[in-house]
Parts: structure tokens; C-alpha cells; sequence
């Protein structure tokens, strides 16, 4: 459904919570909620003690923005939990070449036009997520916010070495652009 080639990612940067809440667009509580149920863990960098920093990476932030898009529908939690497992089965590559459905009571994985007409002429009305989409978004919201590696240690992060990752994230930006 989606023809056009998406970039490689790093899977080393890591954003901190608030910045995925923001890219995700969902409250800090709900992601510290979903991380501790292990519906959404933070891949680039889980929690080890109090005080230390998740750093979640571009994946994760795309499926925290598409379990916020099925809970704004009224999927049902146990559904949603269902789908993130069978995102996380998919991997990056697939995640952008799928839709989501739904009839609200289930979440279907449309990969083809003859798999969303069959749907459609089960009677129920559904609504698609284009994960492909998703990915665009979530990718715009975090080229304007930090990101950073982790350290072999979380005491090994110093201030300096945020600022510097910062400057070398705009310049990296900045080339990209153009």
C-alpha cells in the first residue's frame, strides 16, 4: 500500500519520556502506565532504579502513537494489546507497509485493497490506521526534539555530552535538509 521506501533508523538514539509523550501525543502517566504493564517498553533503554531515564526508541514511539490512535477509536485495552504484540512480531520494515482496522471490538491487519473491501462488505464499519502514515508523523515531531545514546552507565550521561549529542543532532538535521 505504501510504495515509496522509508529510511534506515538508528536503533541507538533514544528519547527520553516526555519527548515520546509529546511525539505520541499521550500523558506521561499513560506511558509510564504502558511501560510498567509492558504494553509499550522503552527498546533503547528500560528503567533500572529509581532516577534513571527510559530512552525509547523511533518503534516505540510509533506504536505508543498507534495504540493513542486505537484508544481514541474505543478499542478495547485487551485488543489493543493483542495488536502491539503482533506489531512487535512484524517488525520496523512491515510495520509500514500495513493498515490497521477496526470494527471496534477487534483490530485487523489490512495488507492489501482486496483485504479492506472484504472487511467493508462484512457489514461492519471500520476505520483504518496507515502505520506508513504513522511513521511520517512520529518521524516529523522528533527531528525538532533531542534524542541521546545511552551510556554504558546511566551516571556516565553528563550534561555536556546531551548538549553536544543536541548540536550534533541539529547539524545532522540541517544536512539532511538540504
Amino acid at each position: 500500500m505504501f510504495a515509496e521506501d522509508l529510511p534506515d533508523l538508528d536503533e541507538e538514539v533514544g528519547y527520553r519520556g516526555l519527548t515520546a509523550c509529546k511525539a505520541a501525543g499521550i500523558t506521561y502517566r499513560q506511558l509510564d502506565y504502558w511501560a510498567r504493564t509492558g504494553l509499550v517498553e522503552p527498546s533503547v533503554r528500560g528503567a533500572s532504579g529509581s532516577g534513571s531515564q527510559r530512552l525509547y526508541g523511533f518503534r516505540d514511539i510509533l506504536v505508543l502513537k498507534v495504540v493513542k490512535r486505537l484508544l481514541d477509536t474505543g478499542v478495547s485495552l485487551h485488543q489493543i494489546r493483542t495488536a502491539v504484540t503482533h506489531l512487535r512480531e512484524r517488525g520496523v520494515d512491515d510495520l509500514a507497509q500495513i493498515t490497521l482496522m477496526s470494527d471496534g471490538a477487534s483490530v485487523y491487519e489490512c495488507t492489501s485493497a482486496d483485504e479492506v473491501i472484504d472487511l467493508v462488505q462484512g457489514g461492519q464499519g471500520v476505520f483504518g490506521i496507515a502505520v506508513g502514515r504513522v511513521w511520517r508523523e512520529v518521524e516529523g515531531e522528533l527531528a525538532s526534539l533531542p534524542s541521546e545514546r545511552p551510556a554504558e552507565r546511566p551516571e556516565e550521561v553528563s550534561a555536556p555530552a546531551v548538549v553536544l549529542a543536541d548540536e550534533l543532532s541539529a547539524r545532522r538535521r540541517a544536512r539532511e535538509a538540504g
